[in-house]
């Protein structure tokens, strides 16, 4: 390469990175504020309504109220959030809807604090990714530079919300793409997620951090131990995933108005909580800590969360779904850790990130994710637990506008780009004479006998 080539290289390099930077710097500022604003109103909400004894009762009119929000003013505001914002990025370059950020406030604050199971996290992101729409419009920037904006806007909301800047900065360009990671966007997206981070911890925002004091020392056995706790999380994030489409399929075969949806809905969970209990209602923070630092759990904690968290957003219910995701690992964690004879408080934590890792596809900012929650000492198991978590859960996912970039095994063929809400089938193509080859032979022969036996029957 010539000199003045290699100058000329380096010289636009570093003009973007300095663009970029100063870009980042005001999204993770406006972000940063937002979300200390956002949560500042949700804590009040919350502490306000739950003095009294049955404040969930206010549910089915909270849902109603949620569902008459987003169905006048922006249906895009409904859900969870972050897979209207991916939507956004893959179809629309980041063009958002304006309304998304006063609505998905509002909406979100009416749901939690009445007893609705979801998240802050969701809104977090759809409320600075709205932001960082806005920020974009007002200097016209071009498709590209605004779609790099919003994904920055992500980033920041995830970072802040949860305190947890690398991983949630890294979360916000890995959630976009199943197999895949936005290189281009990974400086700005750091930038934007560690600036919201200070911002927000600056105006107040306190965050949980829970150091796992034991950890038992490297072994075989221990080491097989986690990796079957690790299937066992993979498949509680398709329970998971697969709840939250039942439910969203029911919801929509109902045909009444959406506002009375939400009565309905808010009903079934006011009945859910006299007959179940109503820890599985709000945001359950407590319980998370409480499991974290050694609490026993019930053996199907975690399955009456899913239960709660899918009625909520099915019928009407805005918030997001990855705070309810970190209450179903814990309380998964902390259930195979006493079945396989650990410290349940340890496992909780796995469980925690693995939940998140298989359900949302991003196993390497949940890995982070644990080291800035739990510290290092536990981050070896913690990550090949995610991994083996994204795994298991195949090619399934909780944001439905996920993208597929590549296949979870070489065996398994599915067409490259496709959104996971698209994805009807997929092909199992064994290489010869591997053991996923063998495997399918033995189902397919069993399958001949048993169809052989029905005809002589």
């Amino acid at each position: 390469m010539r000199k003045k080539e290699l100058f000329l290289e380096q010289s636009v390099l570093f003009i973007s990175v300095v663009k970029w930077f100063f870009l980042a710097t005001s999204t993770g500022a406006i972000v940063g504020a937002s979300t200390a604003f956002f949560i500042s109103i949700l804590n009040s909400s919350i502490f306000f309504i739950s003095e009294y004894p049955y404040y969930f009762l206010a549910l089915p009119f909270a849902l109603f109220l949620s569902g008459l929000l987003i169905k006048y003013l922006c249906p895009e505001a409904r859900g969870h959030g972050t897979e209207r914002v991916i939507d956004a990025i893959h179809r629309y370059s980041g063009r958002m809807n304006p309304l998304t950020v006063p609505v998905k406030l509002a909406a979100t604050v009416i749901t939690i604090a009445a007893g609705g199971s979801a998240g802050k996290e969701g809104p977090a992101a759809q409320i600075g990714a709205g932001l960082s729409y806005i920020f974009s419009s007002l200097f016209r920037f071009n498709k590209k530079d605004r779609r790099k904006l919003v994904i920055c806007g992500i980033s920041a909301g995830f970072a802040s919300v949860f305190g947890t800047p690398i991983a949630g900065a890294l979360f916000g360009i890995e959630v976009l793409s199943i197999g895949s990671i936005f290189y281009d966007v990974m400086f700005p997206s750091f930038v934007a997620g560690i600036i919201a981070h200070q911002v927000s911890s600056s105006l107040g925002v306190e965050y949980f951090y829970h150091t796992v004091e034991f950890v038992p020392k490297f072994s075989e056995f221990f080491f097989i131990k986690v990796l079957t706790g690790a299937v066992f999380f993979g498949l509680c994030s398709l329970l998971l995933i697969e709840a939250l489409k039942l439910a969203e399929s029911i919801s929509r075969k109902i045909t009444l108005w959406e506002p009375l949806k939400g009565l309905i809905g808010g009903a079934f969970l006011v009945l859910l909580a006299f007959t179940i209990s109503p820890k599985y209602l709000g945001l359950g923070l407590g319980t998370i800590e409480s499991v974290l630092e050694g609490s026993k759990v019930m053996p199907f904690d975690f399955a009456f969360k899913i239960l709660f968290t899918a009625v909520t957003l099915a019928f009407c219910g805005s918030g997001g779904v990855v705070t309810p995701i970190f209450f179903t690992g814990v309380t998964a964690g902390s259930f195979i850790g006493m079945v396989l004879g650990y410290d349940p408080s340890m496992f909780a934590a796995i469980g925690m990130v693995s939940l998140l890792a298989g359900a949302a596809n991003t196993p390497i900012s949940a890995s982070i994710m644990a080291m800035e929650f739990f510290g290092p000492e536990i981050a070896p198991y913690a990550a090949v637990s995610c991994i083996v978590s994204y795994l298991m859960t195949g090619h399934r996912s909780v944001y439905p506008s996920q993208v597929l970039a590549t296949t979870k095994s070489p065996s398994i063929f599915i067409q490259p780009g496709v959104m996971m809400e698209h994805l009807d089938s997929i092909k199992i193509r064994p290489r010869p004479h591997s053991l996923t080859d063998a495997l399918v032979r033995i189902i397919t022969a069993a399958k001949t006998l048993r169809n052989r036996f029905i005809k002589k029957q």
